[in-house]
This record gives C-alpha cells, structure tokens and sequence, in this order.
C-alpha cells in the first residue's frame, strides 16, 4: 500500500512557506539533527524547490546543553553542535529562510538573535502532521495579533483574574510587546507553525495566580488535577501551595539550581481558533511541542525564566496554559472567563 501521508504534508509545507513569502531564487536552508522526522525534512525540501528557491538539507549532530531531554519541551536552547559552530551559523546567516526542524529550536539561545540580525528568516517546526494541517495559518492572523501587539505598547496595565482565584496585576512598561503568527515573512523574522498569539515581557507583576484543574503545565504536558497557588511578587514566585502539582513545580524550580527559575518571564494570550485543548491527553509526549495549548484561543499563558529583554538566560523554562481567565488591558478586556472577545 502506498503511504500518501506525504502527500498531505508536501501540501502543508508548500502552503507554509507561500505564507513566509518565500520567493523564487531565495536560499533555503533546512535544519536537522538525526532525530528530526525525516518525513518533514522531504517535505520541507520538496516544498522550497515548488517555490523555486535555492534549497540545502543541513543535518547536523543532535545534543542540548540543557539538562533536560530534548523531547520538544520550548526550553529552546538549541542544538550544542550549532551553538559551538560558527560555520554552521554562518550556513544559517547566510541563508534567506531557515526551516528549523530540530527538537527543541533556538527560541531563546542569543545566537539565534545574530542569525536575525543577518536578516534570515526562520520559521520553527515540530508538532504533529495532523497538528501543524488543522492549525496552518491565514494571512489575516498577523494582522489580528497585531492589533493585540498595539494595545500592549499604548498601555500601562494588564490585569489577569479567574473565579478560580486568579488576580494578577502586570506592568506593561518596557514590556516589550510580541507576536507569533505562525508563519515568518519579513526579513529577521523567527516564528512557530502553528502559533497565533500575543505575549510581552513585562519586568513587574505582583498578585495571585491560581491554577485550575484542567489547566496545562508545559513541559511536563500534564494536565493540573488540584488547584495550585502561586504568590507573585515583584515578577518572582514567592509561594507555591496547593497539591500534587504544587509539589512538582516547587521540586522543578529548586532542582533546577536556577536563580532565574521562579521569576516570570513572559505571559499573554492565544488566537488560535483552531487548536485542540485536549491534544495534550491524545499524543505521546515526544510527538508533540503543545502549541495547541500554548495559542488556544482565550488561554492565559505565562511562563518563568529566561528574559531576553532582561537579559536573564535560563534553561528552566515552564509555560502554563490557563483556562477561564479574564485577560484586561488598561480596562479593555481581550478575554473574559477564557472566551477570545471579537475586536
């Protein structure tokens, strides 16, 4: 019987990277490491050579310096073998779109920031076959996140509260407000497929967070069984109490040996209307990195450790994916009782 799953996925790729505005005799670099689906890198190759670019499969040796295994966790270190390799980040700068298919990306190493500043493109790709299909971007997402990313940069305070308990407050000052779109078309431009989300790196938060069941802790790809209350003070978690869960994230931020382990880093709001709450519970572990969870559309994800705009480099990265939030900036409410609101 012929396997016609490629099929499919050559279709998605060709329509993702249309979306990244790749043109004809633009370079193409896709990115590998032995661990990669090679199902992804064909399709990835097949897909740049439909758009007529110039098109390089770069695989090379698998390896995180993070302590923690490389099982698609967004801790984003990166792979050591690039990271220690300034011919392999040359290949990469020189490059006009980078596929990144590698376990884990470069989402908060520094030197994926140079690579930018070279003015490649990259977008990152890990999910699921079905995951990325059923949440493959519309151009019109861009300009709806956008409009997420202008009401943070004109206000002051963003206020986060739930029937659970929840009453975070946030300052917005040089929060620096961002956006992923799932698809990255402009020069210096990294982004995930699938994602559409809004999200800011704000230095200062102080209240209450609590954690209902239902609720997703990432990396661990768990779902929350008892509530979970977190102290936030001045951006730091000063408290956690509540069950099982309590427990781990306590244990996590104290193995981790991180001082930046307790502190928030960033935190925002989902659009995507496509994604499945529940992917979570129906894959493997490895199969997936939880974008479902982390762009839901009228989540409120938030995450600790690492803070470009700080400067803080952290491996101990957890994002938290909330449910039934009510997410309000300077008075205007985004999301109430965890629905999106049509803007």
């Amino acid at each position: 019987m012929f396997d016609l799953s490629s099929v499919d996925l050559l279709d998605a790729f060709t329509r993702e990277l249309e979306l990244c505005k790749l043109r004809e005799g633009e370079h193409v670099v896709v990115l590998a490491e032995p661990a990669s689906r090679g199902d992804y890198v064909a399709a990835a190759f097949g897909a740049a050579k439909a758009c007529g670019a110039h098109v390089i499969a770069a695989t090379v040796p698998g390896g995180s310096p993070a302590p923690m295994p490389s099982t698609h966790t967004g801790a984003g270190p990166g792979l050591t073998s690039v990271l220690t390799d300034t011919t392999a980040q040359d290949l990469l700068k020189s490059a006009d779109l980078v596929v990144d298919l590698t376990q884990e990306g470069f989402i908060h190493a520094p030197v994926q920031q140079e690579i930018l500043r070279a003015g490649t493109r990259i977008i990152f790709v890990c999910d699921a076959p079905d995951v990325l299909i059923r949440n493959l971007p519309r151009p019109t997402d861009k300009d709806e996140v956008l409009e997420g990313v202008g009401l943070l940069e004109r206000s002051e305070v963003m206020r986060v509260t739930s029937a659970a308990g929840t009453d975070l407050t946030v300052r917005l000052s040089g929060a620096k407000p961002e956006f992923q779109c799932g698809f990255a078309d402009d020069p210096g431009r990294w982004d995930h497929w699938p994602s559409t989300m809004v999200l800011c790196w704000p230095e200062i938060s102080d209240g209450r967070i609590v954690l209902a069941p239902g609720d997703i802790l990432l990396p661990f790809k768990e779902y929350v069984r008892d509530p979970v209350t977190l102290q936030v003070e001045g951006g730091h978690i000063a408290k956690v109490s509540g069950g099982a869960e309590a427990d781990l994230l306590a244990t996590f931020f104290d193995d981790a040996q991180d001082q930046w382990a307790r502190s928030l880093s960033h935190m925002g709001w989902g659009l995507m209307r496509t994604a499945d709450w529940f992917a979570t519970a129906m894959y493997g572990k490895g199969d997936l990195m939880g974008m479902d969870a982390r762009a839901f559309a009228g989540n409120f994800l938030w995450s600790t450790g690492p803070h470009p705009v700080l400067g803080r480099e952290s491996y101990a990265h957890l994002d938290i994916a909330m449910r039934g939030c009510t997410v309000s900036v300077d008075g205007t409410d985004v999301v109430v009782d965890g629905t999106l609101q049509d803007r």
